[in-house]
């Protein structure tokens, strides 16, 4: 009985690190449709959006069904519930997907033109705290989910940065205000991105060591 148990519980973790790899694609195709303005990226992002959404009802209810059916304890019942907090993430990352793909579109209707915000690096960073959330999910690895919280300080850097870059430019040239509040919302959902990765380096902190780090990470 308990073989079966563990096996569903290895299922439910294959399950999750499905829905990241979607998450992450799409972040990977805003970004790459705000650094070539192509609209039809765009499009894929915004159209992988309700796929997205199905899985994480179903990781949802298969992680719902084992808590009903099998009342597991200790490590195996933070396992479940860490889970069903990072599936939200993961669905909350693939939001910030697609509220990018939606400026961009948007973007696509004034001059490409240079700004003083380096996107696609900001990008970067924030899928690379992800990536690394993940792995500690995937290795039970609490102390490399330790490491994403000091990550985590160099992306709302680089957004605030963005934000005193951008500011600046509107006031000097007005002209581009369209095309700055855009790139100042997407700095700010890369931001997000980052936030959704610490909540994960959390859950895999709950989970392998019991112990509930929100709000105080830093202390950890």
């Amino acid at each position: 009985m308990r073989v079966k148990f563990h096996q569903s519980l290895d299922d439910l973790k294959e399950r999750l690190l499905v829905m990241a790899g979607m998450a992450e694609q799409a972040i990977q195709r805003s970004i790459e449709a705000y650094r070539t303005r192509d609209m039809s990226i765009c499009e894929l992002v915004l159209h992988s959006e309700p796929a997205i959404n199905r899985l994480e009802r179903e990781i949802d209810q298969m992680a719902l069904d084992l808590l009903a059916m099998e009342q597991p304890m200790a490590i195996d019942l933070r396992f479940i519930l860490s889970v069903i907090r990072i599936n939200a993430d993961l669905e909350r990352v693939g939001d910030q997907a697609v509220n990018i793909a939606i400026r961009v579109r948007e973007m696509g209707a004034f001059a490409n033109i240079d700004l003083p915000v380096d996107i696609p690096k900001l990008a970067e960073l924030a899928s690379a705290m992800v990536r690394k959330a993940l792995q500690a999910f995937i290795e039970g690895d609490a102390e490399m989910a330790d490491s994403v919280f000091e990550m985590d300080d160099q992306v709302d850097k680089m957004n605030d940065a963005a934000y005193y870059a951008l500011s600046s430019l509107i006031k000097e040239k007005p002209e581009l205000t369209p095309q700055s509040l855009n790139a100042l919302i997407i700095a700010r959902n890369l931001e997000r991105v980052g936030d959704h990765a610490t909540n994960i380096a959390e859950d895999v902190i709950f989970w392998v060591r019991g112990a509930d780090v929100r709000h105080h990470a830093a202390s950890a």
